[in-house]
């Protein structure tokens, strides 16, 4: 019998991300001495405090259904998280705590967006937005940022980009894969435009505490009150505390919009895992002191490997100001090597060197590659070693 897949799936594109990992993994379990830089996650395992209090959650029988959008006590930790953090206030109706960050972001765009609604995506971007995007039967509106502007869209370019089908502008800052951060004055800019036109604002900010050198994060939402209204957090514990895998991630807005994405989640997932979200609550109400001693790490392996890839020939990569992603435009290496695009770049250094990287193509960057910084510094220093031995060996 055949089966007649839906036609919105048929245009799914898979995860490269995702997909190099799993290659790279097969390659490690065939023997090969792989140096995967492909998975956007900590290597550091999730704190102890953490595992503890999801020990004790289900050693007490805490292991049953929650409420649909989330734990009462953890969507409490959220609301303090953001006061602390951001000095904005939410009430419990305004905050949603998911499968994930990526889930949430699957919910939101399901709830928000009709047949044709126009979500405009910086590139490069995170591989999943424009997928979600036509999920949700929306039409995603690609802005290309410049290696000059820091891979960040400039007023200009979202004035250009609004039309009467524009729903709502993502703005991911500290961003995946360029690791660029929005200033202050350059998010007040985005906001007045995006309050001038009506246009939601949906604040990717899952990587707020990896941010590096003289930084800091700005949430759009703390600029006014106006702002906050418009806007759409989405973030989570996965990179902070190092969660992946945990999956709990959490929104935070306008009342209406929450209470959609909560009756939407009573249909399609019932509830976050429940041990997961005592391991969150334990995450933000406990001490931070392993978050900042994340952050230093990958800052020092950032500092002591950037020189080392940017003196590799036909390499050019922008510093990063967090996360934990080296995205390099290496364009002048592709033509000097005699390879046909970075797709093929990559996988060359794969199969030659052993070496895992993600090609840019996904991301909307096809002059580009990520490297992952979440790994040891032998590992790393090994892996442009090689990468810098493979391109001189090729010209």
């Amino acid at each position: 019998m055949e089966i007649k897949l839906a036609k919105r799936v048929l245009a799914l594109s898979p995860s490269p991300t995702l997909a190099i990992t799993a290659k790279a993994k097969e390659l490690q379990d065939q023997g090969l001495g792989i140096i995967g830089l492909g998975a956007g996650e900590p290597d550091f395992n999730t704190p102890e405090h953490i595992l503890h209090a999801a020990k004790k959650s289900m050693d007490e029988g805490l292991t049953k259904y929650t409420p649909s959008a989330g734990l009462p006590a953890l969507k409490k930790a959220i609301i303090e998280k953001f006061s602390r953090d951001q000095g904005i206030s939410y009430r419990m109706n305004e905050v949603i705590v998911g499968n994930g960050a990526k889930h949430i972001l699957y919910t939101l765009f399901q709830v928000l967006l009709d047949e044709g609604d126009e979500v405009i995506i910086p590139a490069p971007y995170w591989v999943s937005y424009p997928e979600q995007v036509k999920l949700a039967g929306g039409l995603p509106a690609i802005v290309e940022c410049t290696e000059e502007n820091e891979y960040k869209i400039t007023p200009e370019q979202l004035k250009a980009s609004i039309n009467e089908k524009t729903k709502a502008v993502i703005i991911n800052s500290p961003g995946n894969p360029t690791g660029m951060v929005y200033s202050r004055e350059e998010l007040k800019a985005i906001g007045e435009i995006c309050l001038k036109h009506n246009i939601l604002i949906v604040s990717d900010e899952i990587y707020e505490k990896l941010i590096y050198g003289n930084q800091t994060h700005v949430s759009i939402a703390e600029l006014s009150s106006e702002l906050k209204e418009q806007t759409i957090i989405v973030n989570g514990v996965s990179k902070s505390h190092s969660m992946t895998g945990w999956r709990i991630g959490y929104a935070a807005g306008k009342k209406e919009v929450i209470e959609a994405m909560t009756n939407l989640a009573s249909h399609s997932t019932s509830n976050p895992t429940t041990t997961a979200q005592y391991a969150a609550i334990a995450a933000y109400n406990g001490t931070q002191e392993p978050v900042e001693v994340m952050r230093r790490a990958f800052e020092s392996r950032l500092e002591t490997i950037y020189s080392k890839l940017t003196a590799i020939p036909g390499f050019s990569c922008v510093k990063p100001q967090g996360a934990f992603y080296l995205f390099p435009n290496i364009k002048d290496a592709v033509e000097k090597c005699g390879f046909k695009d970075a797709d093929e770049f990559s996988e060359a250094l794969l199969t030659d060197v052993q070496v895992a990287v993600v090609p840019g193509s996904g991301f909307g960057a096809p002059d580009n590659i990520r490297l992952s910084y979440a790994t040891s510094l032998d590992q790393l220093e090994e892996a442009i070693r090689r990468i810098g031995k493979f391109v001189e060996e090729k010209m």
